[in-house]
């Protein structure tokens, strides 16, 4: 029985191609580019650990639409997959010692109990991204592909998307 181009394609990336994946990290990264030029007057009231934070994910989203539609699997596929892992891997590691307490105590983030749900997405980075690495040593198209999709659309997307309202740093620089 023969298949249909449709079948052949998994149902998420039919839903979501990696066009409109690219599309929304673009526009991602625009705004939140936009929102800390748009702040530049609060710079000096930025702790370091989020300038850190904000510089890898700025990194990751950057390369998200490149990874997204150029060619895969060659020596520069890999070479930028391992700069964008790196910067998932900053980006979920420095968000865990987050000091988000109003009382400005210091902590040690969630390793002092500051824990939020968002923390959530931390750990599944830091669990996925050597996931989608061994798939792709073991030219795992499929698991690797899945893996970076989920870490795209979960943790730079929905989390990105989170950055913005409730009067958060960068919703504040870019609407205030």
């Amino acid at each position: 029985m023969a298949t249909t181009a449709n079948q052949a394609v998994p149902l998420g990336q039919r839903l979501l191609p990696n066009s409109l994946l690219a599309v929304a990290s673009a526009v991602l990264t625009l705004a939140a580019l936009l929102a800390v030029a748009r702040g530049q007057a609060q710079w000096g009231q930025v702790p370091p650990l989020i300038w850190v934070h904000l510089g890898s994910i700025l990194v990751a989203t950057s390369l998200t639409p490149v990874m997204l539609l150029r060619r895969k699997g060659d020596g520069r596929h890999r070479r930028l997959g391992y700069v964008w892992v790196s910067a998932m891997l900053l980006t979920a590691v420095t968000s865990l010692f987050f000091n988000a307490r109003i009382d400005g105590a210091p902590n040690l983030g969630v390793f002092s109990g500051d824990f939020s749900p968002i923390h959530l997405l931390s750990a599944f980075v830091l669990f996925q991204v050597p996931r989608i690495v061994t798939a792709a040593r073991r030219h795992d198209r499929i698991g690797h592909e899945r893996g970076v999709r989920g870490i795209v659309v979960g943790a730079l997307l929905v989390a990105g998307f989170f950055t913005f309202p409730f009067g958060r740093m960068l919703g504040s620089w870019l609407f205030g």
